[in-house]
């Protein structure tokens, strides 16, 4: 009897090995064992196998069936990978056809066995029409391309729609298109987003209107295999859900009379959140609800519910009040009505009758009429009428709008606020009024304020009519010039606003400026000049004319576009065109009507353009009526249609055509050979007649620049790359553009020694990527460079000190900086150690050479020098430091050293002021160092015998004794070894009192002089002092007069009345001088000055304040004894009748006046060439003129009627005016 497989391994007792014939479909397929009493093991994965992707253990290894069945078995120990397994089930499995030949499920199996590392092995389920695959590969990213692939081959292609809010694009999109990719591989699904523009506000199925403004919503396509379709659909849903926690919702037309009490309980809605986060706003008659969807909803709902209430809830009683009171009944008059009656107040200001309406529950109603009375009477309101006509009320309300002149003054008044018409008003009426709403007495202040300000309007504003249309092209030609007017002519320009479509331009004479005359003549005369100007340029801007056409209805969409795209295209991007349609174009216009304004030339080419589109509309020639295909090599695909569609939008956005691409490949690929047979990719453009063309027309030279392209790979050192690309890159910039190509440079090293780039490219490579002559070009001039590099860029690297490098870099970089504009050579410092600097320098040989040595000059000065510290106390520092330093100097000098200032501050250094320490340093050459330090320790030692000695020396002979520039002195003072110190100088007080200062407790101060150093040196100055002093001859006359401290700078003159003394040989020694100032204190100015210019007087002069007061009301009280000291008698008389004039001339000087013009600018005239002006004044009017450097003001001393002519004559000059012919 014939047995089975099955028999004879029973028979062998192996059951459960596999059958060797197994089919091949079969042979990975465990057979279970039919032995009962083989004990069921939990842990196999065989009998529990895992439903997701797993990772189990290496599989064992079964044993022969053919082997001996007595006998040790001898299990081999196999090392094997790690198995990943998967699992699926198809409901429907779709077989299609290639070339007319039906492909069977064991075809596609093979097929993706082929392809990946992965055993498929497929069961079916007759009776649930069910086929399961279980899928096992050596790595998991095998096992999933293998899954995608049998699910897109074996799954029916399906499309589904999945409604995305606006706002959660971004996120579905990514950054650069990350995270669509991510799902597009993934699933292997096409995903397609409509563009922006095609997303309306009514997207979501919501009519404009609606109470609830939903956020609009984006239909996403999906398209691919249903398994991998549904998976990409669910990706996207999930990114839909974590963007959309939040929802705003807005209701819409709420009525007047309802929305104040839904306001009211605006904390009631805010309460219905349940203390989730939710937001509402309110803006003219709409509520927007915002925050977490739940929270808004309830919210919303709460509100609607109210709303419906209310509106058949409430009655309403009309009053009327005047116009005026309506102002306190807005804002938060109406908030304190409600909140104290529960009444809310409607009123409407473009409504020309008194009527408001007082809404409410009746029984509230007569709370509410008492509580908008009391309000409507709670401030003082006072109506300002503007001036008229109603035109110049129009101008003057423009302009105060404009430089939010009510905001600024209820900014400066607390409690008060401005109210002005609205635009209806201002449309319908025939006078306008400003509502001024406050307290009385602040209300009083700026009613005053306000009609200053309007004074000072009149006259000073005009309207010109320009067309709108040209007002864009003056504001761009024009610019700098029509700001230029207010410095020019003072005057402002404003122009309406373009969406007004208004031609009236409004000009103001600028009230505020500094410079703006009060005269109505000079106003008008500047608002005429820059009228002329305005309408020059509006002439030279374009010549405006209307055209009226009349197209059927139905065509005007053809005119206008896809998005308005035809009718941009016509407008044209810098061109000032308006083109309205239909019952737009104007009063007498129809629906038919298209009106066309702007410049002459424009019109016509637009009617022209118009007109050609109307007559290819009527022949059929519409948008997405024609279109052509063309076929283009796919390696030129990718650059085509750019980076996710960068390319073909562009078209599609600067032409109105679409493209599409289509790739044929899979058509005509064989099943078993992997290798494409077709290169080419057939483009189709589809939109307009001439669009399409242009488009094919670009697309082809695209292609044939992209033909001609080519690459070249330059092998460049490293080394040199820094100095071709350049600081910013901009010496490979400018190769770039100058040859239309792109060089790539290597960025940074990788593990394999390449650079970290886009292409592959070597350390050492320098790819050029372009236009076959670009290329050529950039090549020749880059290797060019390459061998300037070589010449150039020789590297030189040694070593320094690091002490030393302080000395190279030199103070904030001052040595290092000579030394590379010295040589021309690049240097760069880098520190290793404690002990030692790397330099490198680049550059030429002679260039880096010359560097080296140059910093080796210092660095080598360092390596010798040697530092010592000396302590000096720091009362010597300032003596041996000198006037300049000239004592170091001099210190230095004689010690060899070099007066450098730079070599000197680095080998003296003393410690800063106000520093504790005393030790002086010294750094350089030994040697000289060694001497400076025996120098300067005699120099203290010197300075430590210091004595101070007086010696008397008369004033008047100390300016002899010094010489020009010092020159006695310094001789006097080489000649004995001492300092000599004069009354005045800057050492004179710091070196101390003299020890034999009671000698002289009798002496003037101003003669005693101060004789420092050695006492044998000193001894010796002052014998030589002595002797330099001339007794006074005995023939001098002496005089006394006593002169009252009060006049002494008016008679003094600031030091001129004694120069003159001096010219008659006079010399004049004073008791005691004045200490007060010259002029007494100028009093506070008030709001009114004391004192104006009389205007009637002079007309044409600058606006100043003038103000009078008393000369010797706060001077100096006594006198003070003049000595005068003459070498005859009759030098003596007439000092003495000089003298006595000048007191006599000072009496009278009892008035000062304080002369405060607006600037300076008229100082010059006023004080003329050399002070010309200023002296013929005061010869004239006897008054003393002083100008001052500081501010404007002109000080005037003299009798009252003096300085008052004196007056006079200055606003002559600073007006301009020839001054007037003294009468006899």
């Amino acid at each position: 009897m014939a047995l089975s497989a099955a028999d004879l391994q029973k028979r062998h007792g192996m059951e459960g090995a596999p059958d060797p014939f197994a089919p091949a479909l079969e042979e990975s397929v465990e057979p279970r064992s039919k032995t009962a009493k083989q004990e069921l093991d939990t842990d196999s994965h065989q009998a529990f196998p895992s439903l997701a992707s797993s990772a189990p253990a290496a599989k064992t290894v079964t044993q022969s069936a053919w082997g001996a069945s007595n006998g040790p078995r001898i299990k081999p120990i196999i090392s094997r990978q790690p198995v990943f397994t998967d699992s699926f089930t198809l409901g429907t499995v779709e077989l299609t056809s290639k070339d007319n030949k039906p492909v069977t499920l064991g075809e596609i199996i093979k097929q993706v066995m082929a392809k990946y590392k992965v055993k498929v092995e497929a069961s079916g389920n007759q009776r649930g029409r069910q086929t399961t695959f279980h899928l096992r590969a050596e790595s998991q990213r095998e096992l999933d391309k293998a899954k995608r692939m049998l699910l897109a081959l074996l799954s029916p292609v399906e499309t589904f729609n999945v409604a995305a809010p606006i706002s959660t694009i971004p996120a579905i999109i990514g950054p650069k298109g990350a995270t669509l990719k991510q799902v597009r591989d993934q699933t292997g699904a096409r995903i397609e987003i409509p563009p922006k523009d095609s997303v309306n506000g009514a997207a979501n199925g919501h009519a404009a209107g609606d109470d609830e403004d939903e956020e609009p919503s984006v239909q996403i396509t999906v398209t691919g295999p249903k398994p991998l379709a549904l998976e990409a659909v669910d990706f996207i849903n999930q990114i839909i859900a974590s963007k959309t926690f939040r929802s705003t919702q807005r209701i819409r037309d709420i009525s007047p009379n309802v929305l104040p009490f839904i306001l009211a309980r605006k904390s009631i809605y805010e309460a219905a959140a349940q203390g989730g986060e939710l937001k509402l706003q309110s803006s003219q008659l709409e509520i927007t609800a915002s925050g977490e969807r739940e929270s808004v909803h309830r919210a919303i709902d709460l509100i609607k519910a109210d709303i419906a209430e209310l509106s058949s809830g409430l009655t309403a009683i009309k009053i009327s009040l005047p116009k005026r009171q309506h102002r306190l009944l807005v804002d938060k008059g109406a908030q304190d009505v409600m909140v104290k009656s529960n009444c809310a107040v409607v009123v409407n200001f473009d409504d020309p009758s008194d009527e408001i309406a007082v809404w409410g529950r009746s029984v509230d109603l007569p709370s509410g009429l008492s509580a908008v009375m009391e309000q409507a009477n709670s401030k003082y309101i006072h109506e300002f009428p503007l001036p008229g006509p109603v035109t110049l009320s129009k101008q003057l309300l423009e302009y105060m709008n404009r430089i939010d002149y009510p905001k600024t003054l209820s900014e400066k008044h607390a409690g008060v606020s401005i109210f002005t018409p609205t635009p209806a008003t201002i449309e319908r009426a025939h006078s306008l009024v400003i509502d001024i709403v406050g307290d009385k007495p602040a209300v009083d202040a700026v009613v005053r304020q306000v009609s200053e300000f309007i004074g000072k309007l009149i006259g000073a504003t005009k309207e010109v009519s320009i067309d709108w249309l040209t007002h864009r092209i003056i504001n761009g030609k024009n610019a700098k010039k029509i700001k230029q007017f207010h410095d020019t002519y003072n005057v402002l320009v404003y122009f309406p606003s373009e969406s007004a479509e208004q031609s009236s331009v409004l000009l103001v004479y600028d009230p505020f400026s500094k410079a703006a005359s009060p005269s109505p003549d000079d106003k008008a005369r500047s608002l005429d000049e820059v009228t002329k100007e305005l309408t020059r340029m509006a002439k030279e801007a374009a010549d405006v004319k209307s055209e009226a056409l009349q197209v059927e209805k139905r065509w005007h969409e053809a005119i206008i576009g896809q998005g308005g795209t035809t009718l941009n295209a016509i407008i044209g991007e810098d061109k000032a065109l308006s083109i309205k349609f239909g019952l737009d174009a104007g009063d007498s216009a129809t629906e038919d009507t298209i009106l066309i304004r702007g410049a002459s030339v424009d019109v016509a080419r637009a009617t022209k353009e118009i007109l050609q589109i109307v007559e290819n509309a009527k022949n059929d020639e519409i948008v997405n009526s024609y279109s052509t295909e063309f076929d283009i090599d796919r390696e030129y695909v990718g650059r085509v249609v750019g980076a996710q569609g960068a390319g073909i939008n562009k078209l599609r956005d600067q032409l109105g055509v679409r493209v599409d691409v289509s790739d044929e490949v899979e058509d005509k690929e064989s099943g078993k050979k992997k290798k494409a047979v077709h290169h080419k990719s057939r483009v189709k453009i589809t939109g307009r007649k001439e669009n399409v063309e242009e488009a094919q027309k670009r697309i082809n030279a695209q292609i044939e620049k992209l033909a001609d392209e080519t690459s070249e790979i330059l092998q460049i050192p490293n080394k040199y790359h820094s100095g071709l690309i350049g600081q910013s890159g901009k010496y490979v910039v400018r190769l770039e553009e100058k040859y239309s190509v792109k060089i790539t440079f290597p960025r940074q090293t990788a593990e394999n020694g390449e650079g970290k780039t886009r292409e592959q490219l070597k350390l050492d490579e320098v790819l050029i990527k372009g236009g076959k002559k670009g290329v050529a070009g950039a090549k020749a001039e880059l290797l060019d460079a390459v061998e300037y590099e070589k010449e150039t860029n020789n590297i030189l690297k040694f070593t320094v000190p690091t002490r030393s490098v302080a000395r190279i870099l030199g103070k904030g970089g001052k040595s290092i900086n000579e030394i590379k504009d010295t040589t021309d050579a690049q240097i760069d410092v880098e520190k290793v150690t404690e002990d030692q600097t790397n330099i490198t320098v680049r550059g030429t040989k002679k260039a880096i050479n010359a560097a080296k040595t140059a910093i080796l000059v210092i660095a080598d000065q360092v390596a010798e020098e040697i530092t010592v510290t000396i302590p000096i106390d720091s009362k010597y520092h300032r003596a041996l430091i000198g006037s300049g330093g000239q004592g170091l100097k001099d210190l230095v000098s004689r010690c060899g050293g070099s007066s450098d200032p730079k070599v000197l501050a680095n080998l003296i250094r003393f410690p800063r002021q106000g520093d504790p320490s005393s030790d002086v340093r010294l750094r350089g050459e030994p040697a000289i160092v060694n001497k400076l330090k025996v120098e300067l320790e005699k120099a203290v030692v010197t300075l430590r015998d210091r004595v101070v000695i007086a010696v008397e020396v008369p004033a008047g002979q100390h300016r002899t004794l010094i010489g020009r520039g010092g020159q006695h002195l310094n001789e006097l003072q080489d000649r004995t070894g001492a300092q000599i110190q004069f009354p005045g100088s800057r050492s004179y007080a710091q070196v101390g009192e003299p020890e034999n200062t009671a000698d002289f407790g009798g002496v003037d101060p101003a003669n005693i002089v101060k004789v420092t150093g050695p006492r044998a040196a000193c001894e010796r100055a002052v014998d030589a002092l002595k002797q330099s002093v001339k007794v006074a001859a005995p023939d001098m006359v002496t005089s006394t007069i006593s002169v009252p401290l009060k006049y002494y700078h008016i008679i003094s003159q600031q030091g001129q009345f004694f120069r003159t003394l001096r010219n008659f040989g006079v010399q004049v020694d004073q008791s005691v001088q004045a200490q007060k100032p010259e002029v007494p204190t100028r009093p506070v100015s008030s709001s009114v000055p004391s004192a104006r210019i009389d205007e009637e007087e002079n007309p044409d002069a600058p606006e100043a304040e003038w103000e009078v007061v008393p000369n010797y009301e706060n001077a100096e009280e006594g006198d003070s004894v003049w000595t005068l000291k003459a070498r005859d008698q009759t030098g003596l008389e007439r000092a003495e009748k000089l003298v006595n004039e000048a007191i006599e001339h000072a009496k009278t000087m009892n008035f000062v006046g304080f002369l405060t013009l607006p600037d300076r600018s008229t100082f010059p005239r006023i004080v003329g060439s050399k002070g010309a002006n200023v002296m013929r004044i005061r010869n004239e009017t006897g008054a003393d003129v002083q100008v001052s450097r500081e501010n404007s003001t002109i000080v005037i001393i003299g009798s009252e009627s003096n300085i008052t002519a004196a007056k006079n004559a200055v606003m002559r000059l600073a007006s301009g005016r020839p001054r007037r012919q003294q009468q006899d």
